[in-house]
């Protein structure tokens, strides 16, 4: 593929939308709705893979806004594509270090990393499960701190975010 970012970013979008269609299949009792969600964020991850093969991180000076969390959504969602997300959040790091995308969504995809690794988080961003009708993080290497680390990124404190989750 030649080096079009208006092809690229309009193909990112359309994977996000997708994405985006799918979720609900993520936590499906049917099996085979789940496999559904699996094999669609497995193509986009692999997609996301030669893209950044073809294009480093796809910052939204390079694709637009719209399209540049469209990259970071489809990482986010790779989940069982370790190797894609390690090299999303080095790209991703990369990109905020140089002022081309936001530290917050490398909080998130750090966390959604390090989570999949099976490690702790360091943001709280990942969600573990509900208890007692309040959600819960994944274990945090510092829990203490969870609330200030998330300011220092652009994140509101855990119980606004948590809140808009909340059944109405």
């Amino acid at each position: 593929m030649a080096h079009d970012p208006a092809a690229l970013a309009a193909e990112l979008t359309d994977m996000a939308a997708a994405d985006h269609r799918a979720t609900v299949l993520a936590h499906s009792d049917d099996f085979a709705e789940q496999l559904a969600w699996r094999r669609l964020t497995a193509r986009h991850g692999d997609r996301l893979g030669e893209i950044m093969d073809e294009y480093g991180w796809p910052t939204a000076e390079l694709v637009g806004e719209e399209a540049a969390r469209a990259a970071w959504l489809i990482a986010q969602h790779a989940d069982r594509q370790l190797d894609v997300q390690r090299r999303a959040l080095r790209l991703l790091r990369t990109a905020v270090e140089a002022g081309a995308a936001a530290p917050r969504e490398l909080a998130f995809l750090r966390d959604r990393t390090l989570v999949n690794e099976g490690s702790r988080q360091i943001y709280g961003t990942q969600i573990a499960g509900v208890k007692d009708g309040a959600p819960v993080p994944w274990p945090c290497e510092e829990p203490a701190r969870m609330d200030e680390l998330r300011a220092e990124v652009g994140i509101e404190p855990f119980d606004v975010y948590v809140a808009r989750f909340a059944p109405a």
